[in-house]
């Protein structure tokens, strides 16, 4: 009876070990970006976990996080679609491997009242990031699409929310931001108004990915951190009060302030990742990416195919 006990623990021992034994430990680069919570909520949730990962969430600017990954401080990250094309390009290989978000208006440009149209700003002073970074970028995107580029404007390097902030006590003729701060220039009409946003000019989109080692030893942790992703999705769909005030929760927000900042972006379910990954994404990254060298952010263009597996959203 007694090895017949020791028997049946041995076996409840070896049962529940393999399962502990393949979670996976992964750390990953964020910031408080709306688009980026479902991540925050897969693993406050459990799903995560459920799943077989050991995650570590790590907030890290966007300017530096490829510094993260070069260190091998974080495997995987989440950021805009042409600073992967930045990072590869300038020896951080690192490839996508499934959507996170869309900007629907949470991105834009504010100009002053006398100005009425983007090609008014040549020879303005417009408020944006530093190079390299989606507020710069997305400078660059608006100014093409109007026959400008960045050297028709003088440049001055504000983080968005400070850009915001000058804007309203009179500096600078415009300014490129993001939510919430584009709101406050809404509450203030007599200051400027907002030209253009992501409505107008759909080119912010975000996407996760990892380090080429990390995927070849990990497929498997691949897959489940796009599966956490897409059930995190779900979870919002379905209970969005609880997925906001979770979500709100990690960016000092009420669930409430988290749902009316969510309003201005799309998360990208597994549908609407393989339609994604099928056609838009290579035609905007070509796009951007010949963007990229024009302005000088990148000396060649890396190749695209080597920056992005879709394998994991099927």
């Amino acid at each position: 009876m007694k090895a017949l006990t020791i028997g049946f623990v041995l076996l409840a021992t070896f049962a529940a070990g393999p399962t502990h034994a393949e979670e996976t430990k992964v750390s990953i680069g964020i910031s408080g970006w709306t688009g980026f919570a479902p991540l925050t909520l897969a693993k406050e949730a459990g799903i995560f976990k459920k799943n077989g990962l050991d995650v570590t969430i790590k907030k890290i600017p966007q300017a530096s996080r490829h510094l993260a990954i070069g260190s091998g401080d974080i495997q995987c990250a989440a950021t805009t679609v042409e600073t992967w094309i930045v990072w590869n390009a300038n020896g951080i290989p690192t490839k996508q491997i499934f959507q996170l978000d869309k900007s629907f208006g949470a991105d834009g440009m504010v100009v002053r009242n006398d100005i009425n149209s983007i090609k008014d700003l040549k020879g303005k002073t417009v408020a944006a990031s530093a190079p390299g970074t989606a507020p710069y970028f997305t400078l660059a995107w608006f100014l093409n699409k109007n026959g400008l580029s960045v050297k028709d404007v003088q440049v001055v390097n504000l983080e968005p929310g400070p850009a915001a902030q000058a804007f309203l006590a009179g500096q600078n003729d415009a300014a490129m931001t993001y939510e919430p701060y584009l709101s406050n220039v809404r509450g203030k009409p007599e200051a400027g108004k907002i030209i253009a946003t992501t409505l107008d000019y759909p080119m912010i989109m975000d996407t996760f990915g990892c380090t080429p080692k990390f995927l070849e030893e990990n497929p498997k942790a691949a897959k489940a951190l796009a599966d956490s992703y897409f059930e995190a999705v779900e979870m919002i769909n379905k209970d969005p009060a609880k997925a906001y005030e979770i979500m709100g929760a990690d960016v000092r927000q009420t669930g409430e302030q988290f749902g009316n900042s969510a309003k201005y972006l799309r998360w990208q379910d597994r549908e609407a990742n393989k339609k994604f990954f099928n056609g838009e994404w290579q035609a905007f990254s070509q796009e951007a990416g010949a963007l990229l060298k024009q302005i000088g952010i990148i000396k060649e263009v890396p190749d695209l195919k080597t920056i992005m597996d879709n394998q994991f959203v099927q």
